[in-house]
């Protein structure tokens, strides 16, 4: 019978496995184990992280705090320069307003018993001159009565008509106000706003005086003059109505300032004029802009001066720290990290060492010993106890093994003994029992089977007769082909050999084979006509044994077979009745030599062919 190729490879994979029990068990085990998370991960992180976190925390605090005192120490600086701006404006008006008030309080001399009369002296108008010539700054000087009938010293205005008209508004506006009226005027657009001034001054004889004046404003003075911070700060002045008044912007910049002229800052400041600050996103070259702006009023005037800042320069203090605290952080961090390693690696690696040899003892290399030198105090001790346990392990395994192999050998010589006593019954069976043992054993070597399934069929192949004492003498001995009823009774010893087998615990993976060794493939078979796969493969392997140690041994019923005779027999009853992946495995036991028969009587007549009948359907 041709057979598959792949079949001769089965020995070898026996070969592979002939190793401690449970070793591809632990192993599996190992290697999930290295892929655990090892305690040098666990320094690692520790180490890292308690060097880590507290760093990060604090570098934060105090990246918040900072940066909450600057903003609060630049709105504060903010605020100083905007009052310093408007104190010099204001400084200045005042000054504007006491030299004109002195200027009219000493042309309403006594001996002048109206103002129409002093406006007329020729000692008025001298007093007049001189005060325009010491002052040439000034763009204009009158001196008016409470009708608005005026004697006029010096104007140098432009000629035009608004600049006239508000001049004239400011003049009127300072007789039934009873205090000095400021009005801004632009003379050119080149030139800072120049500012009139009105300063009622009364007289005894209930009459009113108004000195005027127009008088330039150099605000880019008084804005240096203010400390007021030009690289980073803007600044404007706005009326008491929210109208912008003067203002150093250029291009873009200038939309900050009409956005803030439109913002609540500017409406509530008209409304109730006071110190105010607030934050304003505004749009300026058609990129969004978050700013910081106070406005603080002219105290002589009642206008009020706006400052501004970008709050990203307000924070780039804040960003450089900030900066600098993560580039620190950073360096620290790496520091930390390399800490880390050095540290995992120091205290992992004599813990490796017992990882390891606790691996090896694992799977059966019990004089494996830890190495201890350069150990720490503590991790040697621990070696050092290793060491010790691994010994004792060492021993108690060596006497669990000796014991284990004399339990073994005690098992084996009872079942030989008892495979012995059921041959005894009848002496043309001798040594039966254990040729079949050894041929299954052959078989399931052939199959591919572990190394302990071998050794259990080997065992059911013993006992795979031993309910055979419970059939008669008579029957057992019986010269020639049994009677039906004689036969049925022998077709019994396979249930009695169970039921024999099944109180005793270590022989119960046994039964297959005992009771089902005469089963058929095609379901002929007895005692339960099981076909196919549904008869066990230790029976169906005992089968073959036992039909091919039935044909080649003398029995009272027949005379010895030749092997070949015997081979060619099971070769036809392959597929009939046995298993022909079974057959395939005996046919290679056969040819390597592992299955002969001790005496061959090849010279033996085949003309017995009727006999064997009765030894292919085996008893």
């Amino acid at each position: 019978m041709k057979q598959p190729a792949t079949r001769k490879k089965k020995p070898g994979k026996g070969k592979r496995k002939q190793q401690p029990p449970g070793t591809q068990q632990i192993e599996q085990m190992t290697g999930r184990r290295s892929r655990r998370f090892k305690i040098r991960h666990l320094i690692f992180l520790l180490v890292l992280l308690s060097g880590s976190i507290p760093l990060i925390v604090f570098s934060n605090l105090v990246i918040q705090q900072a940066g909450e005192l600057l903003k609060g120490k630049e709105t504060e600086l903010l605020f100083h320069r905007a009052q310093g701006f408007a104190d010099s404006v204001s400084e200045n008006l005042a000054y504007r307003k006491d030299q004109l008030r002195q200027l009219g309080v000493g042309l309403m001399a006594p001996e002048y018993s109206t103002v129409e009369e002093m406006m007329a002296s020729d000692l008025a108008a001298a007093y007049l001159r001189r005060f325009s010539e010491d002052h040439p700054e000034l763009k204009a000087l009158h001196v008016w009565n409470q009708d608005q009938n005026g004697r006029e010293v010096k104007n140098e205005l432009p000629v035009n008509e608004t600049i006239s008209a508000a001049y004239m508004e400011t003049i009127k506006a300072a007789v039934p106000a009873g205090e000095p009226i400021y009005r801004s005027l632009r003379l050119s657009l080149e030139d800072d706003i120049a500012v009139a001034v009105a300063v009622p001054i009364p007289a005894d004889n209930n009459e009113t005086l108004v000195v005027s004046a127009v008088v330039p404003q150099s605000l880019e003075e008084a804005l240096e003059g203010s400390d007021q911070d030009t690289t980073t700060q803007e600044v404007f002045l706005i009326d008491n109505t929210g109208t912008l008044l003067w203002s150093p912007s250029k291009g873009a910049r200038q939309g900050v300032e009409l956005a803030l002229l439109e913002s609540k800052l500017v409406e509530d400041f008209v409304t109730f004029p006071l110190s105010l600050s607030t934050e304003i996103d505004v749009a300026v070259g058609g990129k969004k802009e978050s700013i910081l702006a106070r406005v603080v009023q002219v105290q002589e005037t009642g206008w009020g001066v706006v400052v501004h800042k970008p709050l990203d320069s307000l924070y780039s203090d804040v960003k450089s720290m900030a900066v600098n605290a993560i580039i620190a952080s950073v360096a620290l961090v790496t520091v930390a990290f390399i800490f880390a390693v050095f540290a995992s690696r120091a205290f992992s690696r004599p813990i490796q060492r017992l990882v390891q040899a606790s691996h090896e003892i694992a799977v059966g290399n019990f004089d494996r010993r830890v190495e201890t030198a350069g150990l720490g105090l503590e991790i040697a001790d621990l070696g050092d106890d290793f060491n010790r346990m691994a010994a004792y392990v060492e021993g108690y395994i060596e006497q669990l093994r000796k014991a284990a192999e004399a339990n073994r050998e005690l098992f084996i010589s009872t079942i030989r003994s008892f495979a012995a006593t059921i041959d005894a019954k009848d002496p043309y069976t001798r040594g039966h029992s254990g040729r079949v043992a050894a041929y299954s054993r052959a078989i399931a070597k052939y199959l591919g089977l572990p190394k302990d399934q071998q050794e259990k069929v080997w065992i059911a192949a013993v006992l795979h007769d031993v309910g055979k004492i419970g059939i008669e003498d008579r029957i057992l001995k019986k010269v020639g082909v049994l009677t039906p009823e004689e036969f049925e009774q022998m077709k019994l010893h396979p249930v009695i050999g169970a039921e024999i087998v099944e109180p005793i615990a270590a022989l119960r993976e046994m039964i297959p084979g005992i009771r089902w060794h005469h089963e058929a493939w095609n379901g002929t078979g007895y005692p339960d006509k099981l076909k196919g796969e549904q008869i066990p493969l230790m029976a169906r392997i005992i089968g073959v044994a036992d039909t091919f140690d039935a044909i080649t041994t003398t029995r009272p019923y027949q005379n010895a077979y030749s092997t070949d005779y015997a081979i060619q027999t099971i070769k036809k009853l392959t597929g009939k009745k046995f298993d022909a992946k079974i057959v395939t495995a005996f046919l290679l036991a056969f040819e390597a030599g592992h299955i002969k028969v001790e005496k061959d009587e090849a010279e033996a007549s085949e003309a017995r062919l009727p006999a064997l009948e009765a030894t292919a359907g085996g008893v």
